[in-house]
């Protein structure tokens, strides 16, 4: 999830944090910094529910209410006792073995509650590391598909500008190629195939001409294409745009009709961000392949998933290589899918839709005055995501002290001040989000 620098709210930290920080500058490399970093990170000694607490004060704050869910990933909130249970017991049994010739029960029973929860069709799991992991094994499993059919030609992936995928190789290369952080790598990653950016809004009416342009686009490549690849309904990191669900519905029916295979990356918005369990649902389809990750554990510990239809596994089980070719070291780890699947019955179990429209209401509410501050472009509000896209990239450092001096944990990132808080957050919490979003808006 890539963002900007921001310095460490209040300066310098005093007393116990000082000596850790020193280490910090001289060691750890953090994501999207440079090294050594510029400014001071803040020290967080401990979580639980939604509040951060801190090493030390900060804007005079000793606490935070995380407005970013760990990155989007801790649904339930912090130290929360069935999700430590669930570790508790399974590192008494196990944290780890290799998934290469043994298997055990956590994998196992997470596997089987994804496939019955995920869209019907998806029935086939491989366990990953991490999102941008999981986005590698889609992309291989449909190159690999392809190969395998006979067709070692359709080798190449299209997608619509305005996505992130991930921080890997081929993931980097259907990311947006010129918005995004990854123009970088432009001239050496794979040449990939782009339609322009899906029109915004998730209520936005059909567009006949961009409908049409996508389908021949797809009917033009598809000799060559082995996958279309969507973030569906929100495009996350790319910019925290949405779009409508029909959209999903035309490139199911055009990759259909030309032979190409669908993958949606829903590790962002699986697990019931956008009001539906899965992005997918607002759309009433089937993938061919499904991403998962981010909420899967509940924020605990990294893993993901890569979900395919039989038709997927049965077509790489012809080819001259009859197996999938990747196999992480720490792939199926017991403890991660232990929790994994606590994290997804303790959701299934609650009330996570009324939770998030719950959620939705609070953001619309608290972040609508924001749209007549001098800078603002446009506010939207989807699910649990609240959005306030700026006129002009923030200030990153400035928008960070405004939300901290509310008693906020936000990471702005571009031009956007945004928020995608745990589904346990309270009315109350929420409102404080809105109000820190507001000041960062104003401050940015």
């Amino acid at each position: 999830m890539p963002d900007a620098p921001a310095p460490g709210p209040g300066g310098a930290a005093a007393g116990a944090a000082a000596p850790l920080l020193e280490l910090d500058r001289r060691h750890v490399w953090h994501p999207y910094g440079p090294m050594p970093g510029r400014e001071d990170p803040l020290v967080v000694e401990s979580a639980s529910g939604v509040r951060l607490r801190l090493a030390e004060p900060a804007a005079g704050r000793r606490e935070l209410v995380d407005g970013m869910a760990s990155w989007w990933s801790a649904v339930h909130g912090y130290n929360h006792p069935v999700l430590n249970t669930a570790a508790r017991d399974q590192l008494d049994r196990m944290s780890h073995v290799m998934f290469g010739g043994l298997t055990h029960e956590p994998a196992v029973r997470l596997a089987r509650l994804l496939a019955e929860v995920t869209p019907e069709g998806l029935e086939h799991v491989f366990l990953a590391d991490s999102g941008s992991v999981a986005v590698e094994v889609a992309l291989k499993m449909c190159l690999q598909y392809w190969r395998s059919l006979g067709r070692p030609e359709k080798r190449r992936l299209l997608t619509w500008r305005g996505g992130y995928h991930g921080d890997t190789w081929h993931a980097m290369s259907v990311c947006d190629p010129e918005g995004g952080m990854h123009q970088l790598w432009s001239g050496a990653l794979p040449r990939q195939i782009f339609a322009e950016a899906p029109p915004p809004g998730f209520d936005a009416e059909p567009d006949p001409a961009y409908e049409r342009g996508l389908r021949e686009l797809i009917a033009r490549h598809a000799h060559e294409v082995a996958a279309v690849i969507v973030e569906p309904v929100v495009q996350g990191a790319g910019g925290m745009r949405f779009h409508a669900p029909g959209l999903l519905r035309v490139l199911r029916e055009a990759c259909d009709e030309h032979g190409v295979l669908l993958i949606f990356d829903e590790i962002a918005t699986g697990f019931g961000r956008t009001g539906a369990l899965f992005a997918a649902g607002h759309a009433g389809i089937t993938p061919d392949v499904m991403c998962l990750g981010k909420a899967l554990t509940g924020g605990y510990l990294t893993l993901a998933a890569t979900l395919c239809t039989p038709r997927v596994a049965e077509g790489i089980s012809r080819g001259e290589v009859p197996v999938l070719a990747h196999g992480p070291t720490f792939m199926g780890n017991p403890l991660a899918a232990a929790v994994a699947e606590a994290s997804v019955r303790l959701l299934l179990e609650g009330d996570w839709a009324g939770e998030v429209k719950r959620i939705e209401a609070g953001l619309r509410e608290g972040l609508a005055p924001a749209a007549e501050l001098p800078g603002v472009r446009e506010v939207r509000v989807l699910g649990a995501i609240g959005v306030i896209q700026l006129d002009h990239p923030a200030d990153m450092a400035a928008a960070t002290r405004a939300a901290v001096s509310a008693g906020v944990w936000l990471r702005p990132f571009r031009d956007l001040i945004y928020t995608m808080p745990p589904y346990v957050t309270a009315d109350e919490d929420v409102a404080l989000i809105c109000a820190a979003a507001r000041a960062a808006a104003s401050a940015g």
